[in-house]
């Protein structure tokens, strides 16, 4: 891989991605890209999402709405926007390009018109590589990632890859698993095609956000 101060494109960034290596940078003005490849990598597997039942009521609850690449640069800036953040300036450009070019996509979550939390990443092939959330409200970053669990799935995706595994990840269902297997769940899911649903701008209504449907059909439940 290149070293931290030579000149990083959307294509040597997806190359990472293919690599299992993904970006990181000291601060928010650190122009220095730092390569990572963990010894033991994060996962959220798809068919074992943990919905609690307290998540379930809340979302049952509704007066979310829920959308798909509608909002990407502001769910990328809300994410870095924390006192110490690893996502740059530059490294946030990078993701801005990638999103333009179909490779990054982002999970919105609104309350009365105002967007709450959400969730991005990069795709490729079947593999879909969670960078970051936030969450403005309790519970929106966990309700961004229901809704990214059941896009995924219904898109054809085999791997949700979180890289590393926090409290917050493994009571929803992450795994934590050597860098061996997760270089073997990798390549099978470059090896296989996977579609991310094309946003609804016609409405920008999206969908409410309900445990019922889909959602609560592939999801274990507390």
């Amino acid at each position: 891989m290149p070293d931290p101060v030579s000149d990083i494109t959307p294509d040597t960034l997806l190359r990472a991605y293919a690599q299992g290596i993904f970006p990181m940078a000291e601060g928010r003005d650190d122009p220095a890209i730092h390569w990572v490849d963990p010894r033991r990598r994060g996962i959220l597997p798809l068919d074992g999402f943990h919905l609690s039942r307290s998540l379930a009521r809340r979302m049952r609850r509704g007066g979310f709405t829920l959308t798909t690449d509608q909002a990407f640069a502001s769910v990328v800036a809300a994410c870095a926007d924390r006192p110490e953040t690893w996502i740059s300036h530059r490294i946030q450009a990078l993701y801005q390009a990638l999103h333009a070019r179909g490779h990054a996509h982002s999970i919105e979550v609104w309350q009365n018109g105002h967007l709450v939390g959400g969730v991005y990443g990069v795709v490729l092939g079947a593999a879909f590589f969670g960078e970051s959330m936030f969450s403005r409200v309790t519970d929106a970053s966990k309700i961004a990632l229901a809704h990214a669990v059941q896009v995924l799935r219904a898109g054809g995706f085999q791997l949700f890859d979180t890289q590393f595994l926090t409290p917050h990840l493994a009571s929803l269902g992450g795994l934590e698993i050597p860098r061996a297997r997760y270089q073997h769940l990798l390549a099978q899911a470059l090896a296989r095609p996977a579609r991310f649903p094309a946003p609804d701008h016609s409405s920008g209504a999206g969908s409410s956000a309900t445990a019922s449907g889909s959602t609560q059909d592939n999801t274990q439940t507390s």
